[in-house]
């Protein structure tokens, strides 16, 4: 069975042309890749997405309360427990054409068993959150949203701070189905079993003062 996106190409008299073109486009875009990973800055969150490199800007003040309340809550349930292994912020994953360093991920037990000290790249996580902002909602409800999902990333929350609101993907015969959309209560992953978090614990802005 041929695919979709392949038939123009194929339909066309210019095939071999088209085909030199997009191993040459191919080429030059692992050479810049290359040069990223060459150039990569421990102190910079950077990500290698569609031949480009995107350098993140530093977040708002909600976006990092997100997170921190979300691992505060994640990392001693999964330790705990001995589930896997969470990473968060400047871990960076690897995959076929892209790198991205999630703001959350999980990687079972099984999986994380082979990672080293020293490893500095790594394969798609079980689980990923993204704290969404409007510079990076187009990416992570976009070319993240496909490539998590052609990687087998089992379950992906979307988390809004700004609406307080929380979407859980899972991967279902090869593709994302939304399970839930919620702004109140708590959401409970599947992947990582038994862990459970309140909205309102998720989006707590008070002072510790």
């Amino acid at each position: 069975m041929k695919n979709a996106l392949l038939e123009p190409i194929l339909a066309s008299p210019n095939f071999p042309a088209l085909l030199d073109a997009l191993q040459s486009e191919w080429e030059n875009e692992q050479k810049r890749r290359h040069e990223f990973w060459a150039g990569v800055d421990e102190n910079k969150k950077a990500e290698f997405v569609l031949g480009e490199v995107i350098y993140h800007s530093p977040v708002y003040g909600r976006h990092w309360m997100t997170s921190s309340n979300l691992c505060e809550s994640l990392l001693p349930f999964v330790r705990k427990n001995k589930l896997g292994r969470v990473g968060f912020e400047k871990v960076m994953i690897r995959l076929t054409r892209n790198d991205y360093e999630p703001d959350v991920c999980f990687w079972t037990s099984e999986k994380a068993r082979s990672f080293r000290n020293m490893q500095s790249a790594f394969p798609a996580p079980d689980m990923i959150v993204e704290i969404v902002s409007s510079s990076t909602e187009h990416r992570d409800r976009g070319i993240k949203f496909l490539d998590y999902q052609q990687h087998g990333v089992q379950e992906y929350w979307i988390v809004d701070p700004e609406r307080e609101t929380v979407e859980q993907y899972l991967l279902e015969g090869g593709s994302y189905r939304l399970a839930v959309k919620i702004h109140e209560g708590s959401i409970r992953s599947q992947v990582i079993q038994g862990f459970e978090i309140g909205l309102a614990d998720l989006f707590s802005w008070e002072s510790e003062d």
